[in-house]
């Protein structure tokens, strides 16, 4: 379970996260949606110990991200797909990691079919990747370790309708595990097949949240329930 707690986030005179709070439960898929510059990176980030908060908490399972046992191999995250390093294979990218978690190396080959690069392409230097294939390798970095959360920034971005239905899959049979999904993405219409619960923030703050029918059953679909709670967001952003 991941909880967020009166979280805030300041940047010398700007404040990205802004007293915010929210659950993603077991068993579930959250979506976090936004504006640009709403502070849904910046809230992943401090939840997966990258930022410190100027205030409140960011826990998983009730312990910061830091001081839970071992910590990557229990929480997956994939924030930047192109935090790759571009001479290496990425046959060569798995390996490494998976030697730092101390797994065998034979959990890279069911990482690679898990997320559908075939040999030939984990062959290919990640500089030769296209934006989706990263997509892909990012996400077998965050699965690698088997964990029992993920949490995951854009993870659809690339990815063409059939990679998107794959994800879309993936995340829901992993949910069905009684694991915990958390991702932020603009693909609304997506979120809206994918995620069970939403949260939606804009300007750093938490503007609604709840089950994903809520939301559709009061506006029609998601997309119009985002154009109504963000509406006036990023010119309040402008204007501060």
């Amino acid at each position: 379970m991941i909880t967020v707690t009166h979280l805030t986030k300041r940047f010398g005179r700007v404040t990205a996260v802004d007293d915010a709070s929210f659950s993603a439960l077991p068993g579930r898929v959250t979506g976090l949606l936004g504006p640009n510059g709403s502070g849904k990176t910046t809230t992943l980030r401090t939840l997966v110990g990258l930022v410190r908060p100027t205030s409140g908490s960011a826990t998983i399972a009730g312990r910061p991200y830091a001081s839970l046992p071992n910590p990557a191999r229990n929480v997956g995250t994939m924030l930047d797909a192109d935090a790759l390093h571009a001479g290496r294979t990425g046959r060569e990218e798995l390996r490494l990691a998976a030697g730092i978690l101390g797994l065998p190396a034979s959990r890279v080959d069911d990482v690679l079919e898990i997320v559908g690069l075939t040999p030939a392409e984990a062959k290919r230097r990640t500089r030769t990747y296209s934006l989706g294939m990263r997509q892909r390798l990012g996400l077998g970095l965050a699965l690698l370790g088997d964990p029992e959360v993920v949490v995951l920034d854009e993870p659809a971005n690339g990815l063409d309708p059939m990679g998107i239905r794959w994800m879309r899959t993936l995340l829901r049979d992993f949910a069905s595990e009684g694991r915990t999904v958390l991702l932020s993405s603009h693909l609304l219409t997506e979120m809206q097949t994918v995620c069970d619960d939403v949260v939606v923030v804009g300007h750093g703050r938490v503007l609604a949240q709840g089950t994903t029918a809520s939301f559709v059953e009061s506006d029609g679909n998601l997309e119009e329930a985002f154009v109504r709670l963000t509406a006036g967001t990023d010119r309040e952003r402008v204007q501060q």
